[in-house]
């Protein structure tokens, strides 16, 4: 499987070692509960994980592939802007899990 990939402006993009480049879900501003209340910008309590989606994986990349959802801390996070849309690029290390159909629940997701 080649590492290339075309972001969503038709950008190729070849993303090295165990890099993944997503892209957010949903902006960062104010969010609405399950119950439908408004949850400010500014309400933070504790750290708070961010869903996006895989656009681009690198080679050594073992537990994702690309059209995966990922969740991650984004204040460990690398932003870059590729025709004026904002990506996050992260080492694979950095995601916390995987929401995908392909996922299996008897894997460990351990590093050897």
């Amino acid at each position: 499987m080649s590492a290339d990939t075309r972001t969503d402006a038709g950008l190729p993009i070849r993303m090295l070692h165990d890099r993944v480049l997503v892209r957010q879900d949903g902006g960062e501003g104010e969010r609405r509960s399950s119950a439908g209340i408004v949850i400010p910008a500014t309400a933070t309590i504790g750290r708070r994980l961010s869903w996006a989606v895989a656009v681009g994986v690198g080679p050594n990349v073992r537990s994702i592939v690309v059209g995966d959802r990922v969740l991650f801390d984004p204040d460990d996070r690398s932003e870059v802007e590729l025709h004026g849309k904002e990506y996050v690029l992260l080492r694979e290390r950095d995601v916390h899990a995987v929401a995908a159909n392909r996922v299996e629940s008897d894997g460990t997701g351990l590093y050897l």
